[in-house]
């Protein structure tokens, strides 16, 4: 924006007056500002300013330091300054030509504050020569910092919880054998009578006896090792199984359990034969196992290996035995607590309970506060990094961003690898503005549930680089998104992307809004600017000192809207 700027010129003419009396004053020459009015990015407000000084009125011995001067709320940021100097002049600076006049360029930075959304930037003057100084009033050369940036939020990307495993139903298995000797079916009292028996025995009667556990399934299942004929191992596999079916019913009977027995044979163990094989110490077994990945015809396999004398001998004494045999497997649901008895036991003794069961306490009531007394009791109780991570996201929801971020820090020290934690201690961090921190976070997220590649589009925001923030938003319908594309003036698109965001709040109208006055849609600001102060007072305050707004500032229908 290009603004005349009569004093800036008053100033020269100030200079050339000490040197010359009779020269009159200039009239007034323009000032440039890019931009105007200045733009907050990556936590930066920087300006060029560009102006001329007219020929034959910098005096030869003149001494002009220019200080650029952001001043808001009461208080002022200084900019460099920058020294231009007469051509007979002892100081040091940027020469200017008395009869040729020159060229005016300087830059400003300053570290943005959210009170600079309404601010001026002034040029400030030190106009002398050699002892004799001349007092020049500050010249205002732009108004506003368009801050749009800062409502890309952390917040806006959602957190992770990190679930428990609590199983209300957890399944227990009981498996015993009972072995048979070669090409026989009948039970020998040495395996009815086995330690592997009796504790499945004992486990069927203790599932009838307790309230907590029921029987699920009963499974007995007949084998034949893989020799012999395949006639021969399927009749052999029908009777050990029945042998172990019918002895375990009538245990069933004595004790008055009444449930399904599920039965199957495998008349030749193959399966069995080649896990037994590889946890062997048997020599030459990787020959054999080359022979069972070789064959699968099962007469061919048994042929290949008695061809192999050396170690079939073993193979008969020491593998096979165990093949021949009935398995019977108990399967027994355990019944854990209800919800009224782990909320209780959670509240008045959560020693009692296991860290899944508080963390699933902590999950099953809507009442916040006793989300983070559960999750608080499970981090004491077992220092578990799920209880720390979940308390940080209640934090973090609430707006206490130093004890979301400690929580984090904590978890990760148990899990300093979980991609989860670190994508959320990148939120907090990031909320916090430790962009540095933040993006070393998100660095170790890859693999977390959550949108990743969103949350980085909202650190590149933040960072100012605004070509990687837009690559990595790609699709999504975020407020945070719709920023990016105000910022990239692609107005189109961040209106269809605000009007796809599944969640639309006080900041998805507050952005309907600057959309419209970009676009200048009047109506669409008014509108927008209602529904956003509706849902959040906040907003009102925002727009009052939001440069966005400033063609309809003196509007009565804005002004009665913001006040």
């Amino acid at each position: 924006m290009r603004m005349k700027k009569g004093l800036f010129l008053s100033l020269i003419a100030a200079v050339a007056v000490l040197a010359s009396c009779n020269k009159t004053l200039p009239e007034p020459e323009q000032i440039s500002v890019n931009p105007s009015p200045l733009v907050k990015k990556g936590g930066k407000v920087n300006a060029d300013i560009t102006g001329t000084f007219p020929v034959k009125k910098f005096a030869r011995r003149g001494v002009l330091v220019v200080t650029p001067v952001l001043k808001y709320d009461g208080q002022e940021a200084l900019g460099e300054p920058v020294t231009y100097v007469g051509e007979k002049a002892k100081e040091n600076g940027i020469t200017v030509n008395y009869k040729a006049g020159g060229t005016y360029s300087q830059s400003c930075s300053f570290d943005y504050v959210p009170a600079m959304r309404k601010s001026q930037l002034y040029l400030r003057f030190e106009a002398r020569i050699k002892n004799k100084v001349i007092e020049i009033p500050d010249v205002l050369i732009a108004e506003g910092v368009v801050a749009t940036d800062e409502l890309a939020e952390a917040k806006d990307n959602k957190t992770v919880n990190t679930p428990d495993k609590f199983q209300r139903v957890i399944q227990e298995t009981t498996e015993a054998d009972i072995k048979f000797l070669i090409q026989q079916a009948n039970l020998r009292s040495s395996e009815t009578g086995s330690e592997a028996v009796k504790n499945l025995q004992a486990a069927i009667k203790a599932a009838k006896e307790d309230e907590k556990k029921e029987i699920s399934k009963i499974e007995i299942s007949g084998y034949a090792s893989p020799d012999g004929s395949q006639n021969l191992n399927e009749n052999l596999a029908k009777n050990r199984q029945k042998a172990a079916q019918d002895f375990l019913k009538k245990d069933l009977k004595k004790n008055k359990v009444s449930t399904a027995v599920e039965s199957k044979i495998t008349a030749e163990d193959w399966e069995g034969f080649q896990a037994a094989m590889e946890q062997s110490n048997i020599q030459d077994k990787d020959l054999v196992l080359r022979v069972l990945s070789m064959y699968s015809d099962p007469e061919e396999r048994e042929a290949q290996i008695k061809n192999l004398s050396s170690v079939y001998s073993t193979i008969a004494d020491e593998i096979l035995p165990a093949l021949r045999r009935s398995r019977m497997i108990l399967t027994t649901d355990l019944i854990g607590k209800s919800d009224a008895e782990i909320k209780e036991l959670a509240k008045n003794d959560p020693a009692q309970l296991s860290v899944e069961e508080l963390l699933y306490a902590a999950s099953i009531t809507n009442d916040n506060k006793e989300k983070m007394e559960f999750y608080n009791k499970a981090a004491e109780q077992y220092n578990d990094y799920r209880a720390w991570n979940n308390m940080g996201q209640l934090y973090f929801n609430d707006g206490n961003i130093a004890e979301a971020r400690r929580c984090y820090a904590k978890a990760l020290e148990i899990q300093p690898n979980d991609p989860d934690v670190n994508y959320n201690a990148g939120l907090a961090a990031m909320a916090d503005g430790d962009l540095a921190k933040a993006e070393e976070y998100l660095g170790k997220a890859a693999g977390t549930k959550a949108n990743l590649s969103a949350a980085m589009g909202t650190l590149y925001t933040m960072k100012g680089d605004y070509n990687a923030a837009n690559q990595a938003y790609g699709e999504s319908a975020t407020n945070n998104a719709a920023v990016q594309q105000i910022l990239n003036e692609n107005y189109t698109a961040a209106a269809q992307t605000l009007n796809n965001v599944k969640e639309p709040n006080a900041t998805t109208a507050y952005l309907k809004a600057i959309v419209a006055a970009r676009t200048n849609d009047r109506n669409g600001v008014y509108e927008n600017l209602k529904s956003a102060i509706a849902q959040d007072a906040a907003m009102k305050t925002r727009a009052q000192k939001d440069i966005e707004f400033s063609k309809y500032a003196e509007d009565a229908e804005f002004q009665a809207i913001v006040k």
